[in-house]
């Protein structure tokens, strides 16, 4: 595999430009921390190519949506802010709108068959988005959504999008080998290619030097990053001893992956928080099989016992399916218990939706009624409140370290921010910054966050 060297293209801004005489670009962005990543690589092609970042659509020149297509209610809302960027073309006839990212992959030319969308690109094509910008200034409409096996951007410095400047991703790897039933990814963003570690920690030190307090790794499946003889265990210490005054978080985990050798250097490293989601989504090994996830129920659960283990006050989250293709009662049943044994701090939790072009589309019924569906889906939710409000309540009364992210949403005169086990921290504002690192005592709790004060 060939990945362009770090001194090849590279695009130095970390920060959008706002310019009234450029032409602008705004863009959406829906789904994943990956597509959050891929915009930022988006903007600073386009600015390299001479676009401002604008945040008002209504001035904008070029309209991007930056799409999902892990779940078919993402491609709905998707569809619905096409419709409305068609009356911003009403209004505007010269405004260029482009589909980009794992939606345009999926459907390709059938996008643009309407009024509404003049460019298709797929998560390997953006640095053709230029071009194709160019091409549709003369009525034409562009296309690219070839997948690469090389392309990672890593010449590419992303243009942070974050209005905060606190937090931070910084992709390792793209693309997915696992071939999951239920999954859309391996199709729309290609098979696994990792990234030079040294364009990694490049970028790493962009982010430390402009004030960046906190870096995400992230990839498909993190735990199969492979450069030469840099594995994700050497790459996480590398990180985390090249930026030794930023936290470090990583996403994705995947359960038959996950090393010892990971768990060992998060334990060695201060700044490496403990927190891993790890995503099981169903606790019947039956399920599992079908999924084609290649790993058991005991696997998976011993996977957590020698997390506890190793990092004893490691948060541990998780994604889980409701209602795959052939799930009884009793696979159900299943999914309950482990998620009571596994003890999750917070879930991502969702009915199965049906994708097409998977191998469970090719291969099997979606013959789980739906109203069966939403009904295992509640009894999923309301274990996972018990769930992560009994895990706020052990840190009541204890002293937490939270990095400032932002003004709260509810009240301007709280501040919020998250533990290194990713909990989210409301307190009272009082001289704090966002970007500090503030030690705060916990007296309150809800499902959802922790509340506290300044010590």
């Amino acid at each position: 595999m060939h990945i362009s060297s770090p001194g090849k293209r590279t695009i130095t801004s970390i920060r959008p430009v706002f310019d009234r005489e450029k032409p602008k670009m705004y863009i959406e962005t829906y789904g994943c921390q990956m597509n959050v990543n891929d915009s930022e690589v988006v903007a600073a092609i386009m600015q390299k190519a001479g676009y401002a970042v604008t945040k008002d659509i209504g001035e904008a020149n070029l309209i991007l949506v930056n799409t999902c297509s892990v779940r078919d209610n993402a491609e709905q809302r998707i569809w619905g802010r096409l419709e409305y960027f068609r009356q911003e073309k009403k209004k505007r006839p010269d405004v260029s709108v482009g589909v980009i990212g794992c939606m345009a992959e999926r459907l390709k030319e059938s996008l643009l068959e309407n009024n509404i969308v003049d460019i298709v690109i797929g998560p390997d094509a953006y640095r053709d988005l230029p071009k194709l910008v160019e091409k549709t200034e003369s009525g034409q409409k562009g296309i690219n959504v070839l997948l690469s096996r090389e392309e990672t951007y890593s010449d590419i410095s992303p243009v942070r999008l974050d209005k905060t400047g606190v937090t931070a991703f910084i992709s390792i790897m793209r693309g997915c080998n696992n071939v999951c039933a239920f999954c859309v990814v391996p199709y729309t963003r290609g098979g696994e290619r990792s990234r030079n570690p040294e364009t990694v920690i490049r970028e790493l030190k962009e982010l430390s030097a402009n004030g960046y307090k906190e870096v995400t790794l992230l990839g498909q499946n993190v735990d199969s990053y492979s450069w030469d003889s840099v594995y994700f265990a050497d790459l996480l210490a590398m990180v985390a001893e090249a930026a030794p005054d930023m936290r470090v978080r990583f996403s994705t985990s995947h359960p038959k992956d996950m090393t010892d050798n990971v768990l060992k250097i998060m334990a060695k490293y201060d700044n490496i928080c403990n927190c891993i989601h790890l995503p099981v989504q169903s606790g019947s090994t039956a399920i599992l099989q079908k999924m084609n996830r290649k790993y058991t129920r005991e696997e998976y659960l011993l996977r957590i016992e020698t997390i506890r283990k190793i990092i004893p006050d490691c948060a541990i989250s998780t994604d889980i399916i409701a209602g795959f293709c052939g799930e009884t009662q009793k696979d159900h049943e299943d999914t309950l218990s482990l998620m009571k044994e596994a003890g999750y701090d917070f879930a991502y939790m969702f009915k199965y939706s049906e994708r097409p072009n998977t191998r469970a589309a090719r291969q099997f019924r979606d013959d789980v009624p739906e109203e069966i569906k939403i009904k295992r889906l509640t009894e999923i939710i309301d274990l996972q409140s018990e769930l992560s409000l009994t895990s706020h309540k052990k840190d009541l009364d204890s002293i937490v370290e939270v990095l400032v992210e932002d003004i709260s949403k509810r009240s301007e005169n709280d501040l919020c921010g998250r533990t290194s086990q990713n909990k989210m921290v409301i307190f009272p504002k009082e001289n704090c910054n966002i970007g500090d690192l503030v030690k705060i005592k916990i007296t309150d709790c809800t499902q959802a966050t922790l509340k506290g004060i300044l010590i």
